[in-house]
């Protein structure tokens, strides 16, 4: 081959790193010969959907026809369930898309897009391939500075992005903070709250800034129903914003980017408050059991309001990930957040969560 696509490729993109997802389980499967095996690597949902969105799935309609590009009952839902107007929800393939459409909306690569330290990965992976400059805000107590993010801003801010909580240190901003924050960025400077946990969050004083997009309408916040709403494979997330910002986004959306069984999915699951309340009572067991086992084994660890947690393993966790996968549990190290140490773990089932404890001591013993 004569020619290098690589040179063909933007500045930003062809010094862009693909994002590494979690390993599946068949991956796993095939290289190990392994038939046992849990995945408390990509913070889903280990209850899977409820039965409102799995009668649903049961049941698809209309798959030779394209879905509603507009996603309009969907929206009308969302709409209902936020106490806004349909014109200011955008649906995304995946909330991630919703943080790739904003930024390939507003930003050039003159400007500067703001994010914290050990913050989520697409942050920076959009930021590059637009060709923009990223400002990373060293972290506090592994989570966001927002004094030191609004100091950040300059005359080239176009964007910043915040995760409440945050992924993968599971840090959160309690309403002060992240009011702080809104206050004193300028208007013209979009601030994107990324609250993908949301649903998890039985912490105190933490903010559901859906409900400020009136005070701030430089707001916008993002959500998913891949993790609590248990619909990960389906790729569904969306955005709250004002009806300005929407319209930008929409200008940027491809036709048809959320499918037909995506949209009836989520709408049932919206719907479906014991299923999320189960899930949200399995997790706080769960989580309570996994802190309860680190500190017996003297490990340090972040304490989160997500579905996930960081311990630090006091070795390098890409060591460790690659010694659980022998057991047959999969997690995610997370050195290239800027933890070595650490690793993440998704709070599984019971029995899932007691096995990574299990297959973690023997780990570490070795």
């Amino acid at each position: 081959m004569s020619c290098d696509f690589l040179e063909l490729a933007t500045p930003g993109v062809a010094a862009l790193q693909p994002y590494q997802p979690g390993k599946p389980i068949e991956e796993l499967q095939r290289e190990l010969g392994l038939k046992e095996i849990i995945k408390l690597a990509s913070n889903e949902n280990p209850l899977g959907p409820g039965q409102k969105a799995m009668a649903v799935l049961r049941n698809p309609k209309d798959i030779a026809r394209y879905p509603d590009g507009n996603g309009f009952s969907l929206k009308a839902r969302l709409a209902d369930y936020h106490q806004v107007e349909s014109n200011q929800i955008t649906l995304g393939n995946g909330s991630n898309e919703i943080l790739e459409l904003i930024t390939r909306a507003i930003v050039l690569p003159k400007h500067e897009v703001v994010f914290s330290e050990h913050a989520f990965a697409v942050y920076p992976l959009v930021t590059q391939a637009v060709g923009a400059r990223a400002v990373v805000v060293p972290a506090r107590n592994w989570g966001h500075d927002t004094e030191a993010m609004a100091d950040a801003v300059t005359g080239n801010t176009r964007l910043i992005f915040v995760a409440n909580p945050n992924n993968p240190t599971g840090t959160w901003l309690e309403e002060k903070s992240m009011r702080g924050l809104l206050q004193a960025v300028p208007e013209n400077v979009i601030v994107v709250v990324d609250e993908a946990y949301f649903d998890y969050v039985r912490v105190s004083d933490y903010p559901d800034c859906t409900g400020w997009l009136a005070e701030f309408p430089n707001l916008l916040v993002s959500r998913t129903f891949s993790k609590a709403y248990g619909l990960a494979a389906l790729r569904i997330g969306y955005s709250v914003s004002h009806p300005a910002i929407a319209d930008l986004l929409n200008r940027v959306r491809q036709p048809f980017n959320v499918n037909s069984l995506a949209l009836a999915a989520a709408e049932a699951a919206l719907s479906d408050r014991a299923h999320i309340e189960k899930s949200v009572r399995g997790n706080e067991a769960g989580m309570q059991m996994l802190t309860t086992e680190f500190s017996k084994m003297g490990l340090n660890y972040i304490p989160s309001a997500g579905n996930f947690i960081c311990v630090d393993v006091g070795r390098p966790g890409r060591e460790v990930f690659n010694q659980m996968l022998h057991e047959g549990v999969i997690v995610r190290p997370v050195d290239n957040y800027g933890m070595p140490d650490h690793i993440r773990v998704t709070v599984g089932q019971e029995s899932e969560n007691r096995r990574f404890i299990t297959a973690l001591k023997k780990v570490l013993a070795v």
